[in-house]
C-alpha cells in the first residue's frame, strides 16, 4: 500500500486532526490578538472548523447549526457591534482591564459547572456522538415544545448585552471628553 492509498484510507482521521489543529490555532489567535475585529475573525474560523469536526463525527445537524447559527448569525452580529463601537481608546481598556481576572475565573467556573451538569444529566448510552435514539425529529420536538422560552430569553440576553456595551462605551466617552 502506497502512502497516498494509506492517506486516502484514513482520510476521516486525517481531516479530523487537521480541523482540530486549525480550531486550536484559531482559539490561540483569539487569546493572542489584540484587535477586536481580528479576534472576531479568529472566532469565526474556529467555529467553522468545529462545524467540520461535528460533520466528521457524523452529527451533521449539529454541524449545520454550528455554521449557520454561530457563524452566520451570532458572529456577524458581533462583528457589526465591534465595528459600531470602535473601541480604540486606551483609557477605556485600562478602566475595564481590572475585571479581566475575575471575569476569567467566573467563566471557567461557569463552563465547568455546565459541563458537569450536562454530563450527569445525560444517560450513559447517549453520551456518544451520533448515538441511536437521537435525530432531527426528537431534537425539533424537544426544542420547540420544551425549550422555546430558553431560546427567546437567550436572544433577549444577547440584545441586552449589546445595549449595555453601547451604553458603557458612550458613558465612558462623555465622562472623559
Amino acid at each position: 500500500m502506497s502512502l497516498i492509498e494509506t492517506l486516502l484510507a484514513n482520510l476521516d482521521t486525517l481531516l479530523l486532526y487537521v480541523f482540530a489543529l486549525c480550531a486550536f490555532v484559531g482559539a490561540a489567535l483569539m487569546i493572542v490578538l489584540r484587535q477586536p475585529m481580528r479576534v472576531a475573525l479568529a472566532l469565526i474560523s474556529t467555529m467553522i472548523f468545529l462545524g467540520g469536526i461535528y460533520g466528521l463525527l457524523g452529527v451533521h445537524f449539529i454541524a449545520a447549526f454550528q455554521v449557520l447559527i454561530y457563524v452566520g448569525a451570532v458572529m456577524v452580529f458581533m462583528v457589526y457591534v465591534i465595528m459600531l463601537l470602535d473601541v480604540r481608546d486606551p483609557a477605556v481598556r485600562r478602566r475595564y482591564s481590572k475585571f479581566l481576572l475575575p471575569g476569567l475565573a467566573a467563566f471557567v467556573l461557569l463552563v465547568g459547572t455546565l459541563i458537569y451538569a450536562a454530563w450527569n444529566a445525560l444517560p450513559a448510552a447517549s453520551r456518544t456522538a451520533g448515538s441511536e435514539g437521537f435525530g432531527l425529529q426528537l431534537f425539533a420536538t424537544t426544542f420547540l415544545n420544551a425549550y422555546w422560552l430558553h431560546f427567546e430569553l437567550t436572544s433577549v440576553l444577547l440584545l441586552a448585552a449589546v445595549v449595555a456595551a453601547i451604553a458603557v462605551i458612550r458613558a465612558g466617552g462623555r465622562r472623559d471628553g
